[in-house]
């Protein structure tokens, strides 16, 4: 099991490194995510440090984003309806530039049922980068940057569910 997460790990670096490369990205594989507190309901605050000891995947985006319109019916079945119940794994979609009156409607609208949530002024994409969406990244349970990528393509969409089915196939078979 332990060749298999590494097998998938070392394929996985070469979609990791192409965001390293990018000037618009701010962080990088091997940082500690920055701190930031969002609504994670209207008027419920929470720190992202509060979900510390869970496999993190956040995305950023826009409602009128084509190929973040295209990511997200796929992030619902592919993964969220596979881990969103497990205590294990925690997903947040921030809506760049976007509140709660565009989010609820949308998020509606298309089905979704994990959290997407305001980042009105970009304070949260801010933290990560200065332009581009959408955005995945992935946090491991110790707070630190995993993965990341910008834009959509099958090819990275693939890699990034296969990264996160083998690191929650290892939290399980650790009995975490």
């Amino acid at each position: 099991m332990k060749l298999n997460f590494l097998a998938i790990l070392f394929m996985l670096l070469p979609f990791a490194s192409v965001a390293q490369e990018d000037q618009s990205t701010l962080t990088k594989v091997g940082d500690d995510v920055p701190q930031f507190a969002f609504e994670i309901e209207k008027g419920k605050q929470v720190n992202i440090s509060d979900y510390k000891g869970k496999l993190i995947l956040i995305n950023l985006f826009a409602t009128w984003c084509p190929p973040c319109n295209t990511e997200l019916p796929l992030v619902q079945k592919q993964i969220w309806e596979k881990y969103g119940s497990n205590g294990g794994f925690a997903f947040f979609v921030f809506g760049r530039e976007e509140g709660w009156d565009k989010l609820i409607p949308y998020k509606e609208k298309k089905g979704f049922t994990f959290p997407i949530l305001p980042d009105a002024d970009r304070g949260i994409f801010k933290k990560f980068a200065t332009q581009s969406i959408p955005r995945n990244i992935i946090v491991d349970e110790n707070g630190k940057i995993i993965y990341q990528s910008i834009g959509y393509t099958e090819k990275e969409f693939a890699g990034m569910v296969a990264l996160i089915d083998a690191h929650m196939q290892k939290k399980q078979v650790q009995g975490k």
